[in-house]
């Protein structure tokens, strides 16, 4: 391996010691603004490792076909260093202000959605069961105010009706019209 690759890795992974503390950094914000469970963060803690190493082997991958020396180990401590001495504060800031933006953003998009659809589907639904409701008592209102005029008629055609012999469906429709009327007018 020839000096200037060395000097390509050693660049590499400073500049990856960087990410890795950027990354470092935004889950640890993200962890303790949104305060997951304890049980969730070493978990957060496992897939941040796993993903750093995935990252830092495939850059070293990428710049010296894997080969791993010293001064890879001294570019990601170096890089680390670098990020956490003059990077790491503004690096929170902009992580927690990108974090307010995402959560305006998040609160506009559920305020949008219960203007758009929540709200209309309320008024709908409250139209719809006041309607149907009017609809319920009137139909009931009528049914009491024709329940004398429906005795009155079957009284008379009672006699008819069992002269002609009406076939087995019409009598079975007429029981369970009359154990519906039983239910809906019988007297509590």
């Amino acid at each position: 391996m020839n000096l200037e690759m060395q000097w390509m890795t050693l660049l590499w992974m400073l500049i990856s010691g960087c990410v890795l503390g950027v990354v470092f950094d935004g889950v640890r914000i993200v962890e303790t603004r949104y305060r997951f469970p304890r049980w969730s963060i070493h978990g957060l803690d496992l897939v941040y490792w796993i993903w750093a190493a995935l990252y830092v082997f495939r850059t070293l991958y990428h710049t010296n076909h894997g080969e791993l020396r010293f001064y890879v180990f001294l570019g990601l401590f170096l890089g680390v260093l670098i990020y956490f001495l003059f990077l790491s504060v503004p690096t929170e800031r902009f992580v927690v202000m990108l974090l307010k933006v995402v959560d305006k953003v998040c609160l506009a998009g559920v305020r949008l959605v219960q203007i758009l659809i929540i709200a209309p589907l309320k008024l709908v639904y409250k139209a719809a069961k006041l309607l149907f409701g009017f609809l319920g008592v009137t139909l009931l209102f009528l049914l009491r105010m024709l329940h004398p005029l429906w005795k009155l008629l079957k009284f008379f055609l009672l006699p008819l009706g069992r002269r002609l012999k009406l076939p087995e469906a019409w009598q079975w429709v007429n029981r369970k019209a009359e154990a519906v009327r039983n239910r809906w007018f019988r007297k509590p």
